[in-house]
């Protein structure tokens, strides 16, 4: 009740900023709160419009299902053996710093313009982190889970799918927090550059005509969306860590 109350709290009190700034710069650059929700409830009820969520809908769920797998597939390759760990991790953390805009014309080329590229660049932003909280846990584990897997004489693949993913759970599902927004991210830029659907590509062409109403109403929607899924998300990884301790 307490965490509801604080959340309601503060979307109040983004709200009445919002407002002020408003009145403070004018409908230049800003639309009204009221307003903005109005256009938003406007434009999911528009013909069209199912159309670019579902595009980018599947282009997310794809993308994030290639990070994840990939990630988690990743981290605990270089994670069971040690001189792997310490070779890769420093690539992995120099990848993930790395600015993924600048690899976007070298993905256009292998996967060209459409639905491919669109998963390609949702994935590749996703799958560092979770590559790399996947190692760290593993890391983290107690080493009397790896004697208890010598002592029952499980194999490498028996180990890390009994033993080591159900402790190392909590620590990759927060990997797996930060991979589902930066993929959703990658995937939204995709299709803003290199896209004749989706929403993102909404926003580019709203962008280019300067329709503030539109583009402030694809931001609510996609802000909205942000916030629901990071609530879930998160309740879920505290109901994890909760049953672990």
């Amino acid at each position: 009740m307490t965490s509801l109350r604080n959340s309601f709290f503060v979307i109040l009190g983004l709200l009445a900023a919002w407002q002020l700034a408003f009145w403070a710069i004018g409908d230049l650059a800003l639309r009204p709160p009221l307003e903005t929700v109005r256009d938003a409830w406007a434009l999911v009820v528009s013909d069209g419009f199912g159309t670019h969520l579902a595009e980018t809908a599947r282009a997310f769920a794809l993308a994030l299902v290639i990070a994840t797998a990939i990630g988690v597939g990743l981290g605990f390759g270089l994670g069971m053996n040690r001189l792997a760990g310490e070779v890769g991790e420093p690539l992995l953390v120099s990848f993930y710093s790395l600015p993924k805009i600048t690899l976007y014309p070298i993905v256009l080329l292998i996967f060209g313009i459409g639905m491919p590229s669109k998963i390609a660049f949702g994935a590749i932003h996703g799958i560092m982190p979770i590559a790399i909280f996947t190692l760290g846990a593993l890391r983290n584990l107690p080493p009397v889970l790896g004697r208890t897997s010598r002592a029952l004489r499980l194999t490498r693949w028996q180990s890390a799918w009994s033993v080591l993913l159900p402790a190392a759970r909590p620590e990759i599902f927060t990997g797996l927090r930060l991979g589902f927004s930066l993929t959703l991210i990658g995937t939204l830029l995709g299709e803003m550059f290199a896209s004749q659907r989706g929403v993102g590509f909404l926003l580019m062409q709203a962008i280019g005509l300067h329709d503030t109403s539109l583009i402030m109403a694809l931001a609510l929607l996609i802000v909205g969306f942000a916030i629901a899924a990071s609530m879930i998300l998160l309740a879920v990884d505290k109901r994890l860590r909760h049953g672990v301790a």
